[in-house]
C-alpha cells in the first residue's frame, strides 16, 4: 500500500482582512510532499514562501482548504494538539531566529530537549554547535553574537531533536558563503542519514538546485514545479 504523503495542501487559499480590504496571500496552492524529499520554495519577495511554510508546519490554519501534516487534518486540530505534533517530530529555522535571549547558544541548542520533557543532550548539543563553526560560543548570549552566528545557533537547535521533518525559511540567507556550504551539507546529511524531509524557502539558487523538487510562487500562486 503507497504511504501517504507527510505534508498535503489541498485547494489552500489564505486570505487577511485590513481596514479597507481583505487580501489574498495565497490562492488555491496544491502540494504533495513525500517522507524523505527535499523541497525548495522559491519566488520574489511577497510572492507568498513564507506564508506557505507556516500553514505548511501547522503554526497556522489555512482560510479555505485543508493541510495534512503527518496525517493530521490541521484545519481540525486545536493550537495546543498542533504544538503537540510540531515538538514531536518537526524542526524550524526562522528567519527571525527565535532565539531565547536569557540562555546561551548551547541552552539554545538543548531546548526542544526540554521541551519534549526529555533530558538536555549536552553532547550532542556541543557537537553540533562544533559542525556549524560555534564550539567556543557555547557559553555567549545571543546579544553577543553575530546575526550569522545567530542563525547557525538555530540550525544547531533545529538538528537536534532529528526531525521528522525540518522547515527552513532562507537557512543561508545570514551567512557567508564557507558557513552557508558548511550548512547546506548538514542539511542534506540531516536528509540522507535520518530519512528527513525538507522544506526549504530560499534564494539561494545553488541551494535549490541540490533539492528533489523546486515550487516556484508568485503572487501568493504555484507557478512552476520543477523536479
Amino acid at each position: 500500500m503507497q504511504q501517504a504523503p507527510v505534508i498535503q495542501a489541498v485547494s489552500v487559499t489564505k486570505q487577511v482582512s485590513t481596514k479597507n480590504e481583505r487580501l489574498t496571500i495565497l490562492e488555491q496552492v496544491n502540494i504533495s510532499i513525500e517522507a524523505g524529499e527535499t523541497i525548495a520554495i522559491v519566488g520574489t519577495s511577497g510572492a507568498g514562501k513564507s506564508t506557505l511554510m507556516t500553514l505548511l508546519a501547522g503554526l497556522d490554519v489555512p482560510s479555505s482548504g485543508e493541510i495534512h501534516l503527518l496525517g493530521q487534518p490541521m484545519s481540525t486540530l486545536d493550537d495546543e494538539a498542533r504544538a503537540e505534533i510540531r515538538r514531536k517530530s518537526v524542526g524550524f529555522v526562522f528567519q527571525s531566529f527565535l532565539l531565547i535571549p536569557s540562555l546561551t547558544a548551547l541552552q539554545n541548542v538543548t531546548l526542544p530537549c526540554l521541551l519534549r520533557g526529555e533530558k538536555e543532550d549536552v553532547e550532542r548539543a556541543t557537537q553540533l554547535l562544533d559542525e556549524v563553526g560555534l564550539k567556543a560560543r557555547a557559553n555567549h548570549l545571543p546579544s553577543q553574537l553575530s546575526g550569522g552566528e545567530q542563525q547557525r545557533v538555530a540550525l544547531a537547535r533545529a538538528f537536534i531533536s532529528r526531525p521528522t521533518i525540518l522547515f527552513a525559511d532562507e537557512p543561508t540567507g545570514n551567512l557567508d558563503q564557507k558557513t552557508a556550504e558548511r550548512v547546506i551539507e548538514r542539511l542534506f546529511d540531516l536528509n540522507q542519514r535520518h530519512g528527513t524531509t525538507l522544506v526549504l524557502v530560499t534564494h539561494d539558487s545553488k541551494l535549490a538546485q541540490r533539492c528533489q523538487r523546486i515550487y516556484r510562487m508568485d503572487a501568493g500562486k504555484i507557478v512552476e514545479a520543477v523536479e
